[in-house]
């Protein structure tokens, strides 16, 4: 999966709320048929989701267009993914996931939809946001459930799923969940998913506190983080994108590296610094990521 810098919320059933994140300038828009639906609109909102990613695939827009479907079980789940698994989706946003079991079953599903419906097969992503208590217990093995899973999310927000899961009370600060944050974080690596996503901020007007939570994120391994308003998304953008200061800095490193390295040398002082092959390795990973970031 592209890094995501910024995932934007969007409730699946306001149509003309697309267009708004999408000028936002967000990596990525979630049209969320879950939580912000209310119950009585939910079937309409299918066909208004399936709708909005016509319409959006027609304007060739940037961004790429997920879907966060009811999970499997409220039931809703079957529905949702019949309706929503069509051309111009990129993938599944799941919520309230248990096990890896559940994951095969998920691909199954989708990979049955994809043949039946002319879909590219294996074109529709997973992202799996951990969000109960059981499927935190089984990280790994979710993560490395099917070749769909594109990226994991460590969903720790206030007052929200995981918080009522686990029983954790939430600070800005983010201690009382450092340990599963960073064990999301070690699944994905180990799986080959090199952008996992932190979320949520929930304080809409507090800027500099989304600021802080998503550079403790960033700094912990995270490469995005998922948004509920647009007025965060340039700040997102701002906090994951490598800065021209640190790309510079990592370019003259590898030159450094390489004329060291020419020279017969596998270490060399490099402003200061002790640097070998490692190190260059790790400068290389960062200019990867600036010019990933560059194309999105």
């Amino acid at each position: 999966m592209k890094p995501y810098r910024s995932m934007l919320f969007v409730p699946g059933h306001k149509s003309s709320w697309a267009e708004k994140a999408i000028a936002s300038g967000t990596d990525a828009v979630i049209l969320d048929l879950e939580d912000s639906v209310p119950a009585a609109d939910k079937a309409d909102a299918r066909k208004t989701v399936r709708e909005t990613i016509a319409r959006l695939r027609g304007q060739g827009v940037r961004a790429d267009i997920w879907v966060r479907p009811n999970s499997v079980d409220s039931g809703l789940f079957g529905a949702d993914v019949e309706e929503v698994v069509t051309p111009g989706l990129t993938g599944l946003f799941l919520p309230k996931v248990f096990d890896a079991e559940e994951i095969v079953r998920i691909d199954a599903v989708v990979s049955h939809i994809e043949e039946r419906d002319g879909v590219e097969a294996g074109s529709v992503g997973l992202i799996v946001s951990y969000e109960t208590a059981v499927a935190m217990a089984h990280c790994e093995e979710i993560a490395a459930a099917s070749p769909r899973v594109a990226s994991l999310l460590g969903a720790t927000g206030p007052s929200a799923d995981v918080g009522r899961e686990l029983g954790f009370e939430f600070t800005p600060e983010g201690l009382e969940t450092l340990f599963l944050r960073s064990r999301i974080v070690l699944a994905a690596r180990a799986n080959g998913l090199h952008h996992p996503v932190a979320g949520v901020w929930q304080d809409i007007a507090d800027l500099e506190g989304f600021r802080k939570f998503a550079e403790d994120n960033r700094r912990l391994g995270y490469r995005g983080i998922v948004l509920i308003h647009p007025s965060h998304v340039a700040l997102a953008n701002e906090v994951f994108t490598p800065s021209p200061e640190k790309v510079d800095h990592y370019r003259r490193m590898i030159a450094a590296f390489r004329e060291a390295e020419a020279a017969g040398s596998g270490a060399v002082d490099f402003e200061g610094q002790h640097i070998d092959l490692a190190h260059a390795k790790t400068a290389e990973g960062i200019i990867e990521l600036a010019e990933a970031v560059a194309k999105n």
